[in-house]
């Protein structure tokens, strides 16, 4: 018994033609496969004569039952419509100006898994999170490692920025200006990148207990002359030590600004009682958490990347003879090729 009733005249003749016209030898196979069956032959022989598995034959015939003819039509080729569409564009930007927590989420960032929730379940998009993923680059959004920030304002910062913008502006000849900071020489390296051959990560011998050393330094705003001073700890000697060289290198001056962040040993006792018998030095303090205003710290930086980055000295004494070395050829600063210097030759 065949497994496929004999159908009306008129579908045999669309079963006829379907196998005769269509362009698509799939759906021809199909059409001829249909009609044998119908013509009582066996699954078996229709598997033979189409070079189809019996299971093939078996969904043919099923497809022609539920739907009938359209059964055996072949889907459209080709890509498929994209899930990307500008509503969609609209909702991930709309979901990731807020946070998962501001929607009732315990992830306290995005991620591709959570953005794919939360367009299916608020807006209604079925999109797989690998699509997100490929997506955000091109509307603009990047992983990226957040920056910290703090919540404290210092409510006189304008007035700050102001004080220190004019004293750098200054065109009085008796004037000194100076960015004053200090800085710590860590024995231990500070490790960073280099290059190195592929596949191979170089090794960097650390001490076994940390050693420190301090340095204070002045950068002087229109020359970028540096003066600096060393001390074994970094307290309100390191700073007065700092003063009284600057004293003695610029005596002629009637004025000398100096431009400093509100670490403590700024501020001290012993600080204020020697800058009262040293009227001419003026202290201007920048803003809280501002350390881009001070522009010895791109010194500071510089001189970690040159000396104290990977480095590989076998004592502090070593290491501060190479901090040393590097304050002789800075100057002045920026500008120098410091980067190129030789142990013991000046630039």
């Amino acid at each position: 018994m065949s497994i496929v009733k004999r159908a009306p005249r008129a579908e045999r003749r669309r079963l006829m033609a379907m196998a005769r016209k269509s362009h698509d030898p799939d759906e021809v196979r199909r059409a001829l496969g249909i009609l044998q069956l119908m013509d009582g032959h066996p699954v078996g022989s229709v598997s033979k004569a189409l070079a189809a598995a019996r299971s093939t034959i078996y969904r043919w015939v099923g497809w022609y039952t539920s739907q009938g003819l359209s059964g055996l039509l072949s889907l459209r080729r080709g890509p498929r419509e994209s899930t990307v569409t500008p509503a969609l564009v609209e909702a991930l930007v709309t979901v990731l100006s807020e946070t998962p927590r501001s929607m009732g989420y315990l992830r306290s960032t995005w991620s591709s898994e959570l953005l794919a929730e939360v367009l299916h379940r608020q807006f209604g998009f079925e999109v797989h999170p690998s699509t997100l993923r490929r997506l955000l680059p091109k509307v603009g959004f990047r992983w990226r490692r957040a920056r910290p920030t703090l919540c404290i304002r210092d409510p006189s910062k304008a007035q700050k920025l102001a004080a220190i913008q004019q004293a750098i502006e200054t065109d009085d000849p008796y004037t000194a200006v100076f960015f004053l900071d200090e800085a710590d020489i860590d024995f231990n390296p500070r490790i960073g990148y280099g290059w190195r051959e592929r596949g191979r990560q170089e090794a960097i011998p650390t001490p076994g207990q940390n050693q420190k050393h301090y340095v204070a330094g002045a950068l002087h705003a229109r020359t970028g002359r540096l003066a600096w001073v060393e001390y074994h700890r970094k307290n309100s000697v390191l700073f007065l030590k700092m003063l009284i060289e600057l004293r003695k290198r610029y005596r002629r001056a009637r004025r000398i600004m100096l431009i400093l962040d509100n670490y403590k040993i700024h501020k001290s006792h012993p600080v204020q009682r020697w800058l009262q018998n040293n009227p001419k030095f003026e202290l201007l303090f920048q803003p809280v958490y501002h350390p881009w205003v001070n522009e010895i710290e791109r010194l500071w930086k510089t001189m970690h990347d040159t000396v104290t980055r990977n480095h590989r000295c076998h004592s502090m004494t070593e290491l501060c003879q190479h901090v040393i070395r590097f304050f002789d050829v800075v100057q002045p600063f920026p500008g120098n090729r410091h980067g190129v210097a030789q142990l013991g030759s000046a630039i």
